[in-house]
């Protein structure tokens, strides 16, 4: 009976799976599914929209005048974002790119000297509106409807 039960303990070991091989195997099934989870969630879509800028059109301002004012503009963003120059000597002008659906839009503000300033407005180079502050803290502002595409 002695030779029997060492032969079936043999049996029974070389039976029994390799427990550092199912580790290993199970490490690598999770790592690949890691991998596939990952692509699954950074889809190609993202990453495209953040090379790809938003379609925008070239939009002129322009401040012309006597004395110094401060000047708050639209310039590029998600949204457009606002831009402010204080005191800026005159005369000024800035050519930026507004996304589209975006109102491009620029305000004039004379400090307590006052003065004479005129703000215009281009879109796409087309001269869209101008406006005149005068006197001690005189203002104006000069806007065009949303951006859009271009027609042509």
């Amino acid at each position: 009976m002695g030779g029997t039960t060492g032969e079936s303990t043999t049996a029974l070991r070389s039976r029994r799976p390799d427990r550092a091989g199912l580790l290993v195997a199970g490490a690598l099934l999770a790592a690949c599914g890691g991998l596939v989870l990952y692509g699954v969630l950074d889809s190609e879509d993202g990453d495209t929209a953040r090379e790809r800028p938003a379609p925008a059109a070239a939009v002129t301002y322009e401040v012309t005048g006597t004395g110094a004012a401060d000047i708050t503009y639209q310039a590029r963003g998600e949204a457009g974002r606002t831009v402010t120059v204080g005191a800026s000597d005159l005369p000024w002008r800035k050519t930026v790119e507004v996304p589209l659906g975006t109102e491009p839009v620029i305000g004039i503000t004379l400090g307590d000297k006052g003065g004479q300033v005129r703000c215009a407005l281009a879109v796409r180079g087309e001269h869209v509106q101008s406006a005149t502050a005068t006197g001690a803290f005189g203002r104006a502002t000069c806007s065009a409807a949303a951006l859009a595409q271009e027609d042509r």
